[in-house]
């Protein structure tokens, strides 16, 4: 066993590098600020009651202006909120007009909570909203819309079914068919417009200066759903990106996780791709595949690896004018015979020359250190030529303490073949765990490889089988 300590991994603004999402779009600027044409106007819509959308209002003029951080002593973990307008890092402002807004009456929401149980309720909130979605992408011009769930409704309808495996071992014994309101609201919005949507509580409109309970203060939820709205509005929107070598070959990066159908009877693949640096990307449903008895995991057969690696370089392809020189699959169960020769079948038809097949999970080995805090983000142990743990989440220098409310735990980072050496495999998922524009804290667990197809697939189990899933993550995320 040999311990390493990788170091944080820079990110890429309009004007200079930085390891922090939020100090970086603060010092200098979103990546694509300096691009032309660039729309500095974000449309925003909003779906929600009067008093609601006048909170939004509210708050999109709050979030306009410089917003102080929390009394904290780690003020790199929870810095200021520069502010969201055309002189801050964002370069750009929020528009809410009363043309994109479809409010939802008294009455609507009465019906909702009126309705029988708690599936129910569900249900008829999501038809609610859909209305309201439709009428805005068919008749206004929003770039996101934005949908606010009054704490009445949360209350009702927040109660969630378990969703089933996320890659993990399977369990025959869930019963019930899976109904969670944010994954079917997103699922049913894609099919009726090319519009994103934004979920925000009534509550998190309200502020909290501080914090305190489960609520983020509000400098860091500026921070967070800026960010998101941001990245939402465009295919173009780029807040930050990947600091890489130009020398280096052009890669390919995906992801392949598993999900159950909401009735928990089948198990189907699907992958997110990340095609570059910029986390330009695509989404792909794959089939129902089998579950090993053995160790009860799923694995795709040599037939579905080929076909989903076969769509997936085709995206490329189309996206990029050209082949990768070289590809990166990120997997949540270990590679079968099957899966690796399917893929092998893939990259010896185009000619890619270097290919890194990587499985990830959660390791149950943990590392301690001298003191109170858990080990560093970015420590790194060989267990064997082809086995590591890699911590993603532990003690972060930058923000001079441990940002978590548990202990960490390590990934454990399988490499079935790899042309790159294990610390650089290591260096990559390190540096893909930033790649989330849905959160500007960096320290996420895993990379958006994987955290990407594991949230596609929680919301694609909710279109029906003949229905085309949008191809970009701004619609799942």
């Amino acid at each position: 066993m040999k311990y390493h300590y990788l170091q944080e991994p820079l990110l890429e603004f309009g004007n200079g590098t930085h390891i922090c999402p939020r100090e970086g779009i603060a010092l200098h600027g979103v990546y694509d600020a300096h691009n032309k044409p660039r729309r500095d106007n974000i449309l925003i819509g909003a779906v929600g009651t009067n008093n609601n959308v006048e909170m939004l209002s509210s708050w999109i003029e709050f979030s306009s202006q410089h917003i102080p951080k929390k009394p904290s002593n780690q003020p790199a973990l929870f810095p200021d909120f520069i502010g969201f307008n055309k002189h801050s890092g964002f370069s750009a402002e929020f528009i809410l007009s009363d043309s994109n807004i479809k409010p939802l009456l008294t009455k609507e929401i009465e019906r909702v909570l009126e309705t029988g149980g708690v599936l129910d309720k569900i249900n008829s909130a999501v038809d609610l909203y859909i209305e309201k979605i439709k009428f805005l992408a068919q008749n206004k011009n929003p770039e996101v819309v934005v949908c606010i769930i009054s704490d009445a409704l949360y209350k009702k309808i927040h109660s969630q079914r378990k969703a089933g495996i996320d890659d993990g071992e399977v369990d025959d014994h869930l019963a019930d068919i899976e109904t969670n309101f944010r994954r079917m609201l997103k699922a049913r919005a894609m099919k009726i417009s090319n519009i994103p949507i934004q979920l925000v509580r009534e509550n998190t409109l309200k502020g909290n200066p501080k914090g305190t309970g489960t609520t983020q203060d509000d400098a860091t939820t500026a921070w967070n759903l800026c960010t998101a709205l941001y990245y939402k509005s465009s295919n173009s929107t780029i807040p930050w990106k990947l600091s890489t070598d130009s020398n280096k070959p052009l890669t390919c990066y995906a992801g392949i996780s598993f999900y159950r159908s909401r009735d928990k009877k089948v198990v189907y693949s699907s992958l997110a791709q990340i095609f570059d640096e910029m986390g330009r990307n695509v989404i792909l449903r794959g089939t129902p595949v089998d579950v090993n008895k053995a160790d009860r995991r799923p694995h795709l057969s040599a037939n579905q690896a080929y076909d989903l690696l076969s769509s997936a370089i085709n995206e490329y392809r189309i996206a990029m004018n050209t082949n990768p020189a070289r590809l990166v699959i990120h997997k949540t169960s270990k590679y079968s015979e099957d899966e690796a020769e399917g893929f092998h079948g893939v990259v010896d038809d185009i000619g890619i020359d270097m290919v890194d097949l990587i499985s990830l999970g959660d390791s149950p080995i943990r590392l301690f250190r001298h003191g109170a805090y858990p080990p560093y983000r970015g420590s790194m142990v060989d267990l064997d030529t082809n086995k590591l743990l890699l911590y993603t989440r532990g003690s972060v220098p930058f923000f001079e303490t441990y940002p978590g409310k548990y202990i960490p735990q390590p990934l454990e980072v399988d490499i079935y073949q790899s042309e790159s050496s294990p610390r650089q495999v290591a260096e990559e998922i390190l540096a893909l765990t930033k790649m989330n524009w849905n959160n500007t804290q960096f320290d996420r667990k895993y990379p958006v490889t994987i955290e990407c197809a594991r949230n596609v697939g929680k919301i694609i189990k909710y279109l029906d089988p003949t229905d085309l899933p949008q191809a970009n993550y701004r619609f799942y995320m």
